[in-house]
């Protein structure tokens, strides 16, 4: 069966976020003046073969935990669903 995982990796909320406050900033002096924070993080999809849906998330969160996030400083959220 075919599964697309999306994946979210975001900064862990007591960690300073560079990049996100420079786009806050950014936002603040072109008049945006509502937004109160920006995280900044990354959003990857995978399209693979599994022989289950438990399978397929079991592959997914390891990928997550060994290769696309640092538990250190960031942490990940998915969701996978069969596409055929």
């Amino acid at each position: 069966m075919e599964f697309l995982a999306e994946i979210n990796v975001m900064p862990l909320k007591a960690l300073l976020d560079p990049q996100g406050k420079a786009v806050l900033q950014s936002m603040q002096n072109i008049g945006y003046k509502t937004a109160s924070d920006v995280r900044i993080g990354k959003h990857i999809n995978i399209e693979f073969n599994a022989d289950t849906k438990e399978k397929a998330e079991k592959i997914i969160e390891d990928v997550c935990k060994k290769m696309l996030s640092n538990p250190i400083m960031e942490n990940f959220s998915y969701s996978v669903k069969q596409v055929k």
